[in-house]
C-alpha cells in the first residue's frame, strides 16, 4: 500500500450546515488538525481549507473542500494534481448512510455508495481507487428522507455516538500511517461505540 499523503474530510461550508450530519468528514479532519496542534487555513488555489501535519518521516496534507459537497473534487484534484499525489495515496473521510452511528469503516477503492461528494472525487480524479474513511450516521428508512437527515442535526444520543466513532477513527488513522491499513481497519472494525 502506498503511504498517505492526503487526508481529505467531506462537509458543506457554511455555519447553517457545520453541525449537519453531512458534515461528518469535516468533523473528523478537524479533529485530527487539533490533536496534532495544526489549524486549519483558506487556500484558494485549492478551493478549500488546509493544513500540513509533518512528523519524523510523516509528510500528510489536510483539506477540507468548500466548494460544497458535489463539487469536492474540484479541491481534491487541485490539491492532488498540485503536489502529484496518486488516488491511493488520498483517504477520503465521509458520512456513511448505510452505517449505524457509532461505527466507522476503513476500504479501497469500490463504488460511490450514492454519495454525491465520493461521485465528484471519481470522476475528478479519474480513478475510484482512493481509500475511504466511512463514518457512519444512519439511515432515516426512506428514500425520500435522505436529502433531509443528511442535510439535518443528529439528535444528542446520536451525536455522542458518532463523536466518539471519529475519535476512535482518528486513532485508526495514526495507525494506518504507522502500520499499514490492516491494522488500521482490525483497530476501528473491532470499535463499538456504547449507547447510553
Amino acid at each position: 500500500m502506498s503511504a498517505i499523503r492526503l487526508l481529505v474530510g467531506l462537509g458543506n461550508p457554511g455555519p447553517e450546515y457545520s453541525q449537519t450530519r453531512h458534515n461528518a468528514g469535516f468533523w473528523l479532519v478537524e479533529q485530527f488538525a487539533r490533536q496534532h496542534g495544526q489549524a486549519l487555513q483558506p487556500e484558494a488555489k485549492f478551493f478549500g481549507h488546509t493544513a500540513r501535519i509533518q512528523h519524523g518521516s510523516l509528510d500528510l496534507r489536510l483539506l477540507l473542500p468548500m466548494n460544497f459537497m458535489n463539487r469536492s473534487g474540484q479541491s481534491v484534484a487541485a490539491m492532488a494534481n498540485f503536489y502529484k499525489i496518486a488516488p491511493q495515496e488520498i483517504l477520503v473521510a465521509y458520512d456513511e448512510l448505510d452505517l449505524p452511528p457509532g461505527t466507522a469503516k476503513l476500504k479501497t477503492g469500490g463504488g460511490t455508495g450514492g454519495h454525491n461528494g465520493i461521485k465528484d472525487i471519481v470522476a475528478q480524479l479519474g480513478s475510484p481507487e482512493f481509500h475511504r474513511l466511512r463514518i457512519g450516521i444512519g439511515h432515516p428508512g426512506d428514500k425520500s428522507r435522505v436529502t433531509g437527515f443528511v442535510l439535518g442535526k443528529a439528535p444528542a444520543t446520536e451525536q455522542q455516538l458518532m463523536d466518539d466513532t471519529i475519535t476512535q477513527a482518528c486513532h485508526s488513522i495514526k495507525i494506518l500511517l504507522e502500520q499499514g491499513m490492516i491494522a488500521a481497519q482490525q483497530h476501528l472494525h473491532s470499535f463499538k461505540a456504547q449507547r447510553e
